[in-house]
């Protein structure tokens, strides 16, 4: 065999070897970018695949994009008094509810909204980019507040408006909580842990909802 077609035999090798490399390397960044963003994103992984048909791809491409958009965003922190301003407004629309359900949901999302604005995110004019920023850092519990104002522009019976309500009350917890490392029952439930020095505390609060009468249907 002669010099010249030993060397092209070489040359060919080696393109096919490092395209293969290439090729390898690309999937396992695929692989870890997806499993990244399904952890980061938890529910809102399974949304996103769901709007987009199962094409996890596309799912995984809006997600990065959202993350490369909201990442850096930092929180405002709410001093003592803002904090307890917005849980007695809170208290109020839940009041509120007893009487007059609809109006109540449509308080939350408000207020909500206005909460979100002064953690540092979108103001709630801008609806869409708040709730796309809210879920690349609340993804938990940003689709509570995406139902909670769905329900206040549609309306509903009670037991809806009911449900929208402790929904956006997630989101309004987390917003609003002083302890970053904390972790919650699903909403509800009225418990709370929180994690400090490896030690955890529950906190239970009484469901606003059972000790109060019913109210009538909308």
């Amino acid at each position: 065999m002669s010099t010249w077609l030993i060397i092209l035999l070489i040359v060919i090798a080696a393109v096919v070897v490092l395209g293969a490399a290439g090729l390898v390397a690309r999937q396992g960044r695929g692989r870890r970018g997806g499993t990244s963003l399904k952890r980061r994103f938890g529910p809102e992984y399974e949304r996103a695949v769901a709007l987009h048909d199962g094409d996890t791809k596309a799912a995984e491409r809006e997600l990065g994009e959202r993350l490369e958009r909201h990442g850096e965003l930092r929180e405002r922190p709410l001093d003592g008094a803002e904090r307890q301003r917005y849980a007695d407004l809170w208290t109020a629309v839940q009041e509120r509810f007893v009487d007059s359900p609809k109006e109540a949901v449509a308080e939350a999302d408000r207020l909500l909204a206005r909460l979100a604005e002064a953690r540092g995110y979108p103001d709630g004019g801008r609806y869409e980019e708040q709730v796309e920023a809210l879920s690349v850092h609340h993804a938990d519990h940003v689709d509570g507040y995406r139902n909670l104002h769905r329900v206040a522009r549609t309306g509903g019976g009670t037991e809806e408006l009911r449900s929208a309500l402790l929904g956006g009350r997630a989101l309004f917890d987390d917003l609003t909580s002083t302890e970053p490392g904390r972790h919650r029952a699903p909403a509800g439930t009225g418990r709370t842990t929180a994690s400090h020095g490896g030690r955890t505390h529950a906190r239970t609060h009484t469901p606003w909802a059972l000790h109060r009468s019913r109210p009538k249907e909308s």
